[in-house]
């Protein structure tokens, strides 16, 4: 083999891990709503898990992603230790898919039909479908196009493999090589060591195959190796592993644990036949479909002696990775193993971004009844609420802005858009809800008591911004378009109702039934209260421009008022139910 035929594998070989490359990320970006769909139908059951596994690893062609995916949910609280368990043991037979398709390029016969299945005839066709729809397709057509180009890459790299080592057919140093693989636990090291270095067992298997088009290498030597890249492709999960909570770390050991009972109960059974029958095939000279079949056959029946005892597992886990002492500080749970699945990244802050939400809403609500109480204990609450929300706002707004640097569908990447907008209202909730509060601890320092037909009006304006709140972050927690409509016609009563209460505090000031002093605070809370009801506008007409595909929002709000009937009964209603005495 010349200096010449390694440079040619070197080549072939990086055009083959770029194609799986180009090729899963493309998978991952085209089916983001497809994995969503699968994991918020991922029950208790074993059975519902395992196919859930073999699903995304099938899709996205990789169990190593597809468990990194797994240890990034875990960490989240989005997925159970004992769920994923059974992903795991669906990802290990969901990779085997990788393997069938590049045995395509053994495939040997003078006929058309085998002609024509041959990747030598039909990727070339694929490649040019692919770079007509990059270049002249809309977003999800290009996607399409990079799957298409990505796997003719990958396939034309492994023809090149193969190419390249064809010399070896001859090699007597390749098959004194080889000899050392003879023996099961060589072999295992070999193939656990090679995976684990290149990091992707559909890879190392692609590698594996090409060599066999070599002839020199046998079903004895290949079976080990393809035992050993199941450890290896371990690595991945282990890596990501840390840093996370115990849980997730629990369940990168469960895939190595898996992968390593598997091959050893797996290991004994071969060493036990070829020893005592000897069977014919094992001399046989290795195919690319013959390693399709054994990948498949070990990986099946692996998962099939385990999963019964996957509770075993899950203690085994928890006995090799014990529970500590941990101090979990306050703020989302957001995990960057995610954002290599940006669909569920995506759909992870949206229920990070309700959790702020809810504790702005509570902040608000609690500076409502601070005026009529603001004792220190509801005061320190207060302002833990709004240091969380700003911790929230810094988490979330990193994280989305990380987010929006990946590959997303249009959907997503407008969805992450909207989670931007919303948050910074969510904040500024709260921050409303802090200067509510210091103008009631003013109100209680200096001892001043309202009259009593100002505390009747504060209370009617306080029904209407806590009606609003309650309407906004209903539209916002279920996509109620109904509640979400609602809004603006309560915000325009809310402004109604700011201007009649100001004007009806200066009467009180020309009468001299009120302080210049109460008129001030009362100035502030009106201000805060007319900006929390903006905040709750903005929020709602996020939600109604999703159907609309604007972030105008002014435009649009505009344009509702304007023109909507429903606007119009609503406003009436509202003003009839927050109408001052």
């Amino acid at each position: 083999m010349s200096i010449f035929d390694v440079l040619n594998l070197i080549g072939g070989l990086s055009l083959f891990l770029f194609g799986m490359h180009v090729m899963g990320t493309a998978l991952e970006k085209r089916a983001g709503g497809q994995l969503k769909a699968l994991l918020g139908k991922l029950t208790g059951s074993k059975f519902a898990g395992f196919l859930t596994g073999l699903g995304v690893t099938a899709v996205i062609q990789s169990s190593s992603a597809t468990t990194v995916m797994v240890v990034g949910f875990v960490n989240s609280g989005l997925m159970t230790l004992k769920q994923a368990i059974h992903v795991i043991m669906g990802a290990n037979v969901g990779t085997t898919v990788t393997a069938w398709l590049l045995s395509l390029t053994g495939l040997d016969g003078s006929s058309l039909f085998i002609q024509l299945l041959k990747p030598s005839s039909f990727t070339p066709v694929l490649a040019l479908i692919g770079i007509v729809l990059i270049m002249a397709g809309k977003e999800r057509q290009k996607d399409t196009g990079s799957i298409l180009l990505g796997f003719a890459v990958l396939m034309y790299g492994m023809e090149a493999m193969s190419g390249a080592v064809s010399p070896l057919r001859s090699s007597e140093s390749f098959r004194s090589l080889l000899l050392l693989f003879s023996n099961p636990v060589l072999g295992v090291l070999a193939g656990a060591v090679f995976t684990a270095i290149i990091q992707s067992s559909s890879a190392s298997v692609g590698v594996l195959q090409a060599l066999a088009s070599t002839g020199a290498i046998t079903m004895a030597s290949a079976i080990p190796i393809i035992m050993g890249q199941n450890i290896g492709t371990c690595v991945t999960a282990m890596l990501s592993s840390i840093g996370a909570n115990t849980n997730a770390k629990r369940a990168a050991v469960v895939h190595l644990s898996f992968n390593i009972i598997g091959t050893t109960a797996m290991l004994i059974v071969f060493c036990a036949v070829r020893a005592m029958l000897q069977p014919a095939f094992l001399s046989l000279p290795a195919t690319a479909a013959t390693i399709a079949v054994a990948h498949s056959l070990f990986n099946i029946v692996c998962t099939a002696i385990l999963m019964p005892a996957s509770g075993l597992l899950e203690k085994l886990s928890i006995a090799l990775v014990p529970d500590k002492p941990t101090h979990h500080a306050d703020g989302p749970m957001l995990d960057e193993r995610l954002l290599a699945t940006p669909a569920i990244a995506v759909e992870r802050c949206r229920v990070v971004a309700l959790d702020m939400a809810k504790e702005s809403a509570e902040a608000l609500n609690l500076s409502i009844d601070a005026l009529t109480d603001a004792s220190p204990a509801l005061g320190e609450k207060i302002r833990t609420l709004e240091d969380s929300t700003d911790r929230y706002e810094d988490a979330l707004g990193s994280y989305l802005l990380t987010l929006a640097q990946r590959p997303m569908t249009a959907s997503d990447s407008d969805e992450s858009g909207r989670l931007l907008h919303l948050i910074s209202d969510f904040e500024r909730i709260a921050d409303h809800a802090v200067n509510i509060l210091e103008s009631a601890e003013e109100l209680h320092a200096k001892k001043i008591t309202l009259p009593a037909d100002a505390q009747q009006e504060l209370t009617t304006l306080e029904r209407a911004v806590q009606e609003i709140i309650r309407l906004s972050l209903t539209a916002f927690r279920t996509g109620d378009l109904s509640a979400a409509s609602r809004v603006e016609p309560l915000e325009q009563v809310i402004d109604s109702l700011k201007d009649q209460l100001r004007t009806r505090q200066i009467a009180r000031l020309q009468k001299g039934t009120c302080s210049l002093e109460t008129g001030f605070i009362w100035t502030d809370l009106l201000t805060n209260f007319e900006r929390v009801a903006d905040h709750c506008s903005n929020i709602a007409g996020c939600i109604l421009e999703t159907q609309h595909k604007s972030l105008d929002l002014h435009e649009y709000l505009d344009g509702v008022k304007q023109s909507a009937p429903e606007f119009r009964r609503d406003y009436e209603a509202y003003s009839q139910q927050y109408a001052l005495v």
